[in-house]
């Protein structure tokens, strides 16, 4: 089935957009994304139990209300393929930036969002959500992120599907049930992917991984904005995925963060001089939101103010030996 604004009337072309989304996938509402014309087509398919549609349209913005979800009689787990252009998907609290090749997941019983801010490509295939026999805890882990496609089951996973949206109308019932089975499959493996520890055999990766998420700490110190969900987006994992991955460093991401701000500040405020940053400028240069909340954390790592602690240094000559990393981690403050 192929529907098409083409020959709709301008005034009329996003209600029909609106109204083709929603019969061939489930009820949304559309908001335009510039002052222009808006032009899209889609191409809608099944396979079994599994719909699919190719969508290239303008930019535009798509919302699944409460309310509209309050009025569904069925739940559906949908997969985005991201043919060109770029998307903003918005669910569960989470914020991913979808770039061209990038997959994404949502859930239809949860309001998302989903913003083009330019005409784009996508593909989408959507299933009951009964069908996938997950726990809600898991498939939660995976909704509102981006799945890249470079490296693990993602990169398996992007050709299979495209070559499906490409050629599902040529395959007989039969296969197509059984295509339909083998897309549920592949998308249960990649939440369990995500959401379960890593196995012994991938220490090496493992540890590979922590480095580069290490560097990347490093490397955003001075952002405010520098988390473990930052991260995670960064790295296109979950943030529970995040966290299970540093179980056996002895310390949290958000500890972490916490301490190598605190060590680069402390590093600056040992400096002498006419030329030496003030305490609020440094707490702003390593990413503290304000100097309050630097001093706070500072104390409780260290049982001296910032202040104090260059007090007492400048007192002593500067032979101050810069203070320890306190024993338990769980003393300081959180990173944000």
């Amino acid at each position: 089935m192929v529907l098409t604004t083409a020959s709709v009337p301008d005034r009329d072309k996003l209600t029909y957009w609106r109204d083709a989304m929603s019969r061939t996938l489930v009820p949304v509402t559309i908001a335009p994304g510039g002052d222009g014309p808006f032009n899209g087509r889609i191409v809608a398919d099944t396979l079994g139990y599994l719909q699919i549609c190719s969508m290239e349209a303008d930019a535009k913005r798509v919302d699944r209300t409460p309310a509209l979800i309050a009025r569904a009689s069925e739940a559906f787990v949908a997969v985005g393929v991201q043919v060109s252009g770029t998307a903003t998907l918005s669910q569960d609290g989470r914020r991913a930036q979808v770039e061209a090749g990038d997959l994404v997941v949502y859930d239809t019983t949860r309001p998302y969002c989903m913003e083009y801010p330019q005409r784009f490509c996508v593909h989408v295939f959507q299933l009951p959500r009964r069908v996938l026999g997950l726990p809600d805890d898991d498939l939660m882990q995976v909704t509102g992120t981006a799945i890249g496609t470079r490296d693990g089951l993602g990169a398996a996973l992007l050709p299979f599907l495209t070559t499906l949206a490409a050629s599902a109308h040529t395959f007989a019932p039969t296969v197509a049930d059984r295509l339909a089975g083998n897309v549920t499959d592949l998308l249960a493996t990649l939440v369990a992917e995500r959401t379960r520890p890593l196995p012994r055999y991938a220490d090496g990766a493992r540890t590979h991984f922590i480095r580069r998420v290490r560097d990347h700490i490093n490397q955003h110190l001075g952002d405010p904005a520098l988390s473990p969900e930052s991260i995670a987006q960064a790295h296109r994992i979950s943030v529970r995925y995040l966290h299970r991955l540093f179980e056996g460093e002895g310390i949290t991401v958000g500890r972490l963060i916490q301490q190598r701000r605190l060590e680069e500040c402390v590093r600056e405020l040992a400096r002498r001089g006419r030329r030496a940053p003030s305490v609020s400028a440094v707490a702003l240069r390593w990413g503290f939101v304000s100097p309050a909340h630097f001093s706070r954390a500072f104390r409780a790592s260290y049982g001296l103010s910032p202040q104090q602690w260059r007090t007492l240094r400048a007192a002593e000559g500067g032979r101050t030996a810069e203070p320890a990393a306190p024993a338990e981690a769980g003393r300081a403050l959180s990173a944000t």
